[in-house]
């Protein structure tokens, strides 16, 4: 099963959208600065481009990794992939594939279905990377949770829209 790079590649610009929405000073953005303790000054004279770039490609390495993580039919494919006969129609192990596939290639695709996915992906692998970053950068409870909260939902989003679409 060949992940759909087009629905990746439009799932990786959520972070920059919702990084728009989520760190704008009406939203949350003021109480971010005080958390990370950067003031406009500070955030002066970045090289945007690069850091949009680099964002960018940032996101599609998350929207990657999450296309396996929200759609559990390409987990039967990597069990298989080494099986003799996959790729050739006919044969028995292509046969059940694609019959499997026929029968249940749907199951548990749904924009819902990859948000809940979503969700678990950034309280348990984004939350406490940013956490255990920001202890040791002595950063407090709110830092940790503007950032997490951000990526809870960014990431729950992508995965709605990888489960759905891709």
């Amino acid at each position: 099963m060949t992940p759909n790079f087009l629905i990746l590649a439009l799932a990786a610009i959520v972070p920059m959208v919702m990084g728009f929405i989520w760190y704008h000073p009406k939203v949350m953005g003021t109480v971010w600065m005080e958390a990370s303790g950067l003031t406009e000054e500070k955030l002066k004279g970045a090289n945007m481009p690069l850091i949009f770039l680099l964002s960018y490609l940032f996101s599609f390495f998350i929207a990657l990794a999450l296309n396996g993580i929200v759609i559990h039919q390409s987990h039967l494919y990597s069990i298989l992939m080494n099986e003799p006969g996959l790729k050739e129609t006919g044969s028995e192990i292509n046969t059940f594939v694609t019959t499997f596939m026929a029968k249940y290639g749907s199951n548990f695709r749904t924009f819902k279905h990859g948000v809940f996915h979503g969700v678990l992906a950034g309280i348990f692998f984004a939350l406490p990377v940013l956490a255990t970053n920001a202890l040791f950068e002595r950063k407090g409870f709110k830092y940790i949770a503007v950032n997490a909260g951000y990526w809870i939902i960014t990431i729950a989003l992508m995965g709605g829209i990888i489960c759905q679409f891709a």
